[in-house]
């Protein structure tokens, strides 16, 4: 089964073009590094607009199928920053541990990664995860978190992932 993962760039900017999209390219680079098991991305550009990140979020997750789903952008405290309040609207349940680890690493980097209002949670069978927006910063944040993404999705009914323990060894309690 190949796995279907979500990767939304939230970019004003980006989404009329006036900007290039690194975050979105970022994330599916580390993907690729990161997972041996067969995977597709399903990629998404759109502004900063609550009810559009809602019905990305919700379409990707409902309609797409997609058992992971990484955003980047909008998750500072600027007026247009509204990605992690769109997440929380549409999951049934928050994962918070997720955001805590990645501001925990990041601020090893640099002081201002307290500004940021990274989450996650699930949504039916789709873990959502908020990540920065810089290409650097999302590396760090996804090589944090990925050990305990594909036993998430294992609890949640998706598919199997397997990653490259060289880059970043999957936990799975008891060996599951």
């Amino acid at each position: 089964m190949i796995a279907r993962i979500g990767i939304v760039t939230v970019s004003d900017r980006a989404s009329k073009g006036e900007y290039e999209d690194k975050g979105g390219p970022a994330i599916r680079d580390v993907l690729a590094e990161l997972l041996t098991s067969p995977w597709e991305p399903v990629a998404r550009v759109i502004p900063d607009d609550l009810a559009g990140i809602e019905a990305t979020l919700r379409d990707l997750a409902d309609t797409e199928g997609c058992c992971l789903i990484l955003t980047t952008g909008g998750t500072g405290p600027a007026v247009r920053d509204v990605t992690p309040e769109a997440t929380q609207a549409v999951c049934q349940k928050m994962m918070p541990g997720f955001g805590e680890l990645m501001r925990a690493e990041s601020l090893k980097q640099v002081p201002t990664a307290i500004l940021s209002r990274q989450t996650a949670g699930i949504r039916g069978s789709s873990l959502i995860v908020n990540l920065p927006g810089k290409p650097a910063s999302i590396r760090l944040c996804m090589l944090a978190v990925f050990p305990a993404i594909p036993y998430c999705i294992d609890l949640i009914g998706g598919p199997r992932l397997e990653t490259n323990p060289a880059l970043s060894r999957a936990f799975r309690p008891g060996g599951a």
